[in-house]
């Protein structure tokens, strides 16, 4: 039988984690949805791990309607109470209300970029960025900081660079990661 070797901090025991390092992260993503849904989860990873909210992922999707970001830019104090109540998510006031506030920000690039893909490929010349090792560059110094400019929360250097990462900006497959590239080509998600 073949060993798949993966990155060392894939957990092997957890099938999501698995299925999300084999086919999401790492590859470019130019859906706004998509894009969406990533920065919404990478901001309430703050300060827990990552597999705490991939485990949760699916809470959040019904939480934050299916990652809509007109849905959930019209989020009220109504809302924000029911999700302080739901138990299947993270229930973190300050978080929740940056999703409702970043939503807003989110809609208004779209607005301005035509999509938020182009907006944050832009920071690029839409090139996929191949480092490792890191949990914050001057290219998550200058997303975040365009980023709070512009009034979104939770969206410090670190966060970014893992969003980064995660939409496939930035491809961080460790070498012997069967999805390393060292010919510049993208990472591509297994079959």
């Amino acid at each position: 039988m073949e060993t798949i070797c993966r990155c060392g901090w894939c957990n092997l025991n957890n099938p999501l984690y698995v299925a999300y390092h084999d086919r999401e992260w790492g590859v470019p993503q130019h859906e706004d949805g998509k894009l969406f849904e990533l920065l919404i989860l990478e901001s309430f990873q703050a300060g827990l791990s990552w597999e705490t909210i991939l485990n949760k992922r699916e809470a959040f999707r019904a939480a934050f309607g299916g990652f809509h970001p007109e849905r959930v830019a019209a989020y009220g104090e109504e809302k924000t109470a029911a999700l302080l109540e739901d138990k299947a998510i993270v229930r973190n006031r300050r978080k929740i209300a940056a999703a409702v506030q970043n939503a807003k920000v989110f809609l208004e690039i779209q607005a301005e970029w035509g999509s938020f893909a182009r907006y944050i490929w832009h920071f690029t010349d839409g090139q996929v960025v191949r480092e490792m090792g890191k949990a914050s560059s001057p290219l998550s110094d200058r997303v975040s900081a365009d980023l709070k400019k512009r009034g979104m929360t939770f969206v410090g250097t670190t966060i970014v660079y893992a969003y980064l990462q995660a939409a496939g900006v930035i491809d961080s497959h460790e070498p012997g990661c069967f999805l390393h590239r060292k010919d510049g080509a993208p990472g591509r998600g297994a079959e």
